[in-house]
């Protein structure tokens, strides 16, 4: 039996019987779990997880838990109420919606804080930011079975609307405690016309008081986030856990393509200005420029809106959305720099203008160098392989990480998929990810 069928074969058979993290250190290669027993339980885990999973499932198998919606409004009842609550976690909701539940240290210092965000793209997985929450919780219900207190208060958050599929713009939580939002961002209506004071305040949240939930440099002593790497790195390297180097920085630009909208049938091919000939040559620009130097910078056009859209017109504006991501800034810029060249040549020799503004930018953060260290450390001593690499993917750690260390740790996805229903990772690579979280927030606490 190969590895990834054996894999498999116990998400689906030997976990669900035993339970136990101990039954896999006992049964999986060492290179998979480690020599080294483990404190978390694998079982209370996945059955939260499992749990979870139910809020928003969709007949295609997927999860549509899309933030500040009904789906994700009941999910966060049933988290408060029973995971957390389980946990003897103290819980609030802050003003920007995002939940944060609170275990006192023995001492008067900064707060170790942890977690994700449980929110979902439409159709997505059940991984994808419910781990790390969870896990989160798991290490504090741990810290209760194994009767140990902390020095350092401990706070498992569960961010609001990290991935912005509602209102169109991410890392809302994250983004209240630096206090970075767009102009005019907590003034904005949805599609159903639906003001984003009454979509914060369904979950519990309360945009006048928004200052409130702003955190200062020093009130936090580590940021750690546990999630699914979402690529396939891992999973093609057969290794269990990865430290996060840091994380890109994602621009957003809005472009718009004017040409001239005209009969399809009576304007003959040297006389038109085709608004989505020269958008098409653009979007190919997009690829060739982003690969034009080494590294593992991506550029990519998911959105384009033809104008009128209509088969016997010549289309006459198009819109489209261009995205760079790369740890580098400067690299970010001198790919959009030479994308504004070629357009400006696109335009001159077609008849067409293009427009090309900057909508949002979030910044790169690099982890911490000694939070990483931390996760390696606490990764080899439990017999764990690790490997150094980046996040292509945002995630409200580049937030915190303005203001606080910050640390994440990835556990494989399975051929690389995510934000898809197909998106799974191996039951023991969430025990071995939370086992890391855990003995990473104790390795925190003892500094």
């Amino acid at each position: 039996m190969n590895r990834r069928h054996f894999g498999r074969t116990l998400a689906g058979a030997a976990v669900a019987s035993t339970g136990t993290f101990r039954w896999l250190a006992r049964n999986l290669p060492a290179a998979a779990t480690g020599a080294v027993p483990h404190a978390i339980r694998a079982d209370r885990l996945r059955a939260n997880l499992e749990a979870l999973a139910r809020f928003g499932r969709t007949p295609k198998g997927g999860i549509t838990r899309v933030a500040w919606t009904p789906p994700d409004a009941e999910a966060r009842r049933f988290v408060m109420g029973k995971i957390m609550a389980a946990a003897g976690l103290n819980v609030r909701i802050d003003p920007a919606g995002s939940i944060i539940g609170r275990r006192p240290g023995r001492e008067d210092l900064p707060v170790i804080l942890f977690g994700s965000h449980i929110d979902t793209v439409p159709e997505g997985g059940m991984f994808d930011g419910a781990l790390g929450s969870l896990a989160a919780v798991e290490v504090v219900q741990t810290l209760a079975d194994q009767g140990i207190e902390t020095r350092h208060p401990m706070e498992c958050v569960i961010w609001s609307n990290e991935e912005g599929a509602h209102y169109g713009r991410g890392l809302f939580g994250s983004r209240a405690v630096v206090g970075e939002f767009e102009p005019g961002e907590l003034d904005e209506k949805d599609e159903q016309g639906l003001h984003i004071r009454d979509a914060v305040a369904s979950i519990g949240g309360d945009l006048s008081r928004i200052k409130e939930a702003l955190r200062k440099p020093g009130d936090i002593a580590a940021y750690l986030e546990l999630h699914v790497e979402q690529g396939g790195v891992l999973d093609k390297a057969g290794i269990p856990i990865g430290v996060v180097e840091g994380i890109v920085g994602i621009v957003r630009y809005r472009v718009v393509v004017t040409g001239q909208a005209n009969h399809a049938g009576t304007t003959p091919m040297p006389d038109r200005h085709d608004a989505l000939i020269t958008a098409s040559r653009l979007v190919v620009a997009v690829s060739e420029e982003t690969m034009r130097e080494p590294g593992r910078q991506v550029g990519t056009v998911g959105k384009l809106a033809v104008h009128p859209d209509v088969p016997n017109i010549i289309p006459g504006s198009v819109e489209l959305v261009i995205e760079l991501r790369d740890l580098s800034m400067a690299k970010i810029n001198g790919i959009i720099k030479r994308i504004e060249a070629r357009a400006g040549e696109f335009a001159a020799s077609s008849g067409t203008t293009i427009s090309i503004e900057p909508t949002s930018t979030h910044q790169p953060a690099l982890a911490t160098p000694w939070l990483r260290d931390v996760i390696s450390k606490e990764a080899a001593a439990a017999g764990l392989k690790s490997l150094n690499m980046p996040s292509g993917a945002g995630h409200d750690a580049q937030m915190i990480a303005r203001i606080a260390p910050m640390g994440m740790i990835f556990v494989p996805s399975v051929d690389g998929i995510s934000h898809s229903p197909r998106e799974l990772t191996r039951w023991e690579h969430t025990a071995i990810g939370c086992e890391v979280l855990y003995r990473a927030v104790l390795a925190i606490d003892r500094r």
